[in-house]
């Protein structure tokens, strides 16, 4: 089931709980929040606060994308403040056995994120522990970003990977998907998609959650 995670990198934050409410009732299945810390990725975002006032008014699942390194010593406190799905960079920690055990301990869901130039053998041997993989799409650090074609090649070997092993991993792209490129994500196989300017850009988040849920759903059913 294709799955729209609206970023609110790109929300209002002067009205960020009724941005939540709004995206919500507009039809988005996750959250996506962004933790950036200014040192792994050239941007600040937010803190736990921030995720743990987000957890007070939001009914969907809140899913987490640490940009931070290092991240272990913040996964408990950004577990404790809500979120429902964790995830981490590989480039960001030397044991992402550990990191990726711990997550689960700590009663989230467990993430692994890719940069564009990051090959997929980095995952393999961590691959069955994942409730799903982030490849992100732009390199991280700012909205807005167009959305990079290589990585469709590496999206279609990663679905091939996941259906050869028999995993139920999502496949989530994060950076620069819109309305106009969804399909061709779809297509390679991804199930999950991060829109951040896409969605709160417009006046009507419920269109355009619409717009690219049928697009991707009619590329994913056709892929090959």
């Amino acid at each position: 089931m294709i799955k729209i995670a609206p970023s609110i990198l790109s929300a209002d934050f002067t009205r960020l709980g009724e941005e939540v409410r709004t995206v919500e009732e507009a039809g988005a299945d996750y959250i996506h929040i962004d933790v950036m810390d200014g040192h792994f990725v050239p941007n600040l975002t937010i803190g736990p606060l921030v995720v743990e006032a987000i957890h007070r008014v939001a009914t969907r699942p809140l899913d987490l994308h640490l940009m931070i390194e290092p991240v272990e010593p913040y996964l408990a406190e950004f577990a404790k403040a809500g979120a429902d799905s964790i995830t981490i960079h590989v480039e960001a920690t030397r044991h992402l056995d550990r990191a990726l055990h711990f997550i689960r301990e700590l009663g989230c869901q467990a993430g692994l994120a890719l940069n564009p130039a990051t090959p997929l053998q980095t995952l393999a041997e961590v691959l069955p522990l994942l409730d799903r993989v982030v490849l992100m799409s732009v390199n991280p650090g700012f909205g807005g970003q167009s959305f990079i074609p290589y990585l469709l090649p590496k999206i279609k070997t990663l679905r091939q990977e996941i259906l050869s092993r028999g995993l139920s991993v999502e496949l989530e792209v994060d950076g620069g998907i819109k309305v106009d490129n969804i399909a061709a994500a779809a297509a390679a196989g991804a199930d999950t998609f991060v829109a951040g300017s896409a969605v709160f850009s417009q006046a009507d988040y419920a269109a355009v959650i619409r717009q690219l849920r049928a697009n991707a759903e009619g590329a994913f059913e056709q892929r090959q």
